[in-house]
């Protein structure tokens, strides 16, 4: 089994409740690192943050400017700002203009996790209503990393795992009910 230096999910419209489901069952004892961007309004900073973490025994924070990504974490986008993964593991927040009408962008965090962490990298795309994560899908695919999308069928909102499952050519798709066993099997520490 290959270590894993990341697990990035992205997701829109529906996809913190797939998150409530998932998160209470993960380990906390996890040997790397889970980052999440949410679209979401701005103004909502510590509520998605404050939510996670009474939900899970992983320590949940949002993410800082060069902050050190540390394994056991849950790191959380900023809402309005871009988040990126440089070269020391670290992160970095950008204010450029939105991607995909969005910022965080989906599309800009696993593209520049895949450009770092290559075939240590898993990302998951969950439920929403645009396309945005496909093009960072389809770089994290093509630098080694694992995709994963969820199944169309159990997202609120289909469109974004469709176009993940259509364009992206994702390694898997998987329900609800196996992400957390997923994310699990994933830790040498399992």
């Amino acid at each position: 089994m290959r270590k894993i230096g990341a697990f990035v999910i992205g997701g829109s419209a529906g996809s913190l409740d797939v998150l409530l489901k998932v998160l209470p069952e993960v380990n906390k004892n996890l040997d790397f690192a889970i980052i999440i961007v949410i679209h979401r309004k701005q103004g909502t900073d510590s509520l998605l943050t404050d939510l996670l973490a009474h939900r899970t025994t992983l320590k949940v924070k949002e993410a800082d400017e060069k902050e050190k990504i540390l394994n056991g974490y849950v790191y959380i986008a900023p809402s309005d700002y871009h988040l990126l993964i440089e070269k020391d593991f670290t992160f970095s927040l950008d204010y450029s203009e939105k991607i995909n009408y969005s910022r965080p962008s989906i599309d800009v965090t696993f593209q520049s996790a895949a450009d770092v962490y290559g075939e240590k990298l898993v990302c998951l795309l969950l439920s929403g209503s645009n396309a945005d994560g496909v093009n960072g899908l389809i770089a994290a695919k093509k630098n080694g990393g694992v995709t994963l999308a969820q199944n169309p069928a159990s997202a609120q909102v289909s469109y974004m795992p469709e176009q993940a499952i259509s364009r992206a050519n994702v390694t898997s798709v998987l329900d609800i009910e196996e992400m957390a066993d997923y994310i699990n099997s994933l830790s040498l520490n399992h």
